[in-house]
């Protein structure tokens, strides 16, 4: 069901997109709009993984910098039949954790060494599998794509008035120009973030089922919440395009499931979890954390 509603809201961004060309310049506006939105795409493919990594100063990880780390990734990879992603530490406190990359064979995980200090091993490994998920099930990719749309499509909505508003249109024209201005980009936001949260909700399933236990990922998932509640991620403010990308929002906003929100709500992302340990026969609550976990 998740893929079904993603491909809709996907469609829905497509033709958006497409509508604000036609708007913009008819038949040649939409051949234009498509030609820059495949080159946008093509660009963020090849290289959104590595500027998104550089915004948040990620180190990588090796058998001088956090190998136990990697080896854990690793090891999850393996159980789920994939290719070893990259391994990355972020210095900030703030528990949290991103997968990026356009395919399996190119991608890369991401954790705060907050979330290493203040989650058990097995918190861990739930986390790493949630990002796992997102890899395996191309979610990376959706979203890169998803995100360049919606830029493409503020940009277009932003010369609007500078290609057409000048031109004898008329009262009509201008409101119409203006409706494009305001209305386009909002729209692209909205859908761009229920992709994000329809890709979470099936994340949470699929990384469970990587870890092997269901409780591990809700424990994480309330642990991170309150922390980053509290904690500022100063790197994540100043870059808040990213924020969809992180197992919990980084940013201080979007506490319930809402329009304008990047995340399902937590505790119903706990709720579908604490289900599923119950339908598997798991109900032993998630072990506590223990001392130094990382050595």
């Amino acid at each position: 069901m998740g893929y079904m509603k993603t491909a809709m809201l996907m469609a829905a961004m497509t033709a958006l997109f497409m509508g604000v060309g036609y708007l913009l310049g008819g038949g040649a506006g939409l051949l234009i709009a498509f030609v820059v939105a495949a080159g946008m795409n093509v660009y963020a493919y090849w290289n959104s993984d590595k500027a998104v990594l550089r915004m948040h100063n990620a180190q990588e990880c090796n058998s001088q910098v956090h190998p136990d780390l990697q080896r854990m990734v690793h090891q999850l990879a393996d159980d789920a039949g994939m290719p070893h992603p990259r391994v990355y530490v972020i210095d900030q406190d703030q528990p949290n954790a991103f997968a990026t990359g356009g395919n399996p064979e190119n991608a890369a995980v991401a954790a705060t060494t907050g979330l290493l200090r203040r989650m058990s091993r097995e918190e861990v490994a739930a986390v790493m599998a949630h990002e796992l998920a997102h890899i395996r099930n191309y979610d990376t990719l959706i979203m890169t794509i998803t995100a360049t749309f919606a830029g493409a499509i503020s940009m277009l909505a932003n010369f609007a008035f500078f290609f057409r508003g000048g031109r004898n249109q008329g009262a009509g024209g201008v409101i119409a120009m203006l409706a494009v201005m305001i209305l386009a980009p909002l729209a692209a936001a909205v859908v761009q973030m229920a992709i994000s949260r329809s890709r979470e909700y099936e994340a949470d399933r699929v990384g469970a089922e990587i870890c092997g236990n269901p409780m591990w990922l809700a424990s994480a998932l309330e642990k991170i919440q309150g922390f980053a509640s509290r904690i500022d991620y100063d790197k994540a403010e100043e870059n808040p395009q990213t924020a969809h990308m992180f197992i919990i929002n980084p940013l201080h906003v979007h506490k319930r499931d809402k329009l304008f929100s990047t995340h399902p709500n937590t505790q119903n992302r706990i709720a579908a979890l604490t289900r599923m340990a119950q339908e598997s026969g798991i109900s032993a609550p998630a072990p506590q954390r223990a001392q130094n976990p990382w050595g």
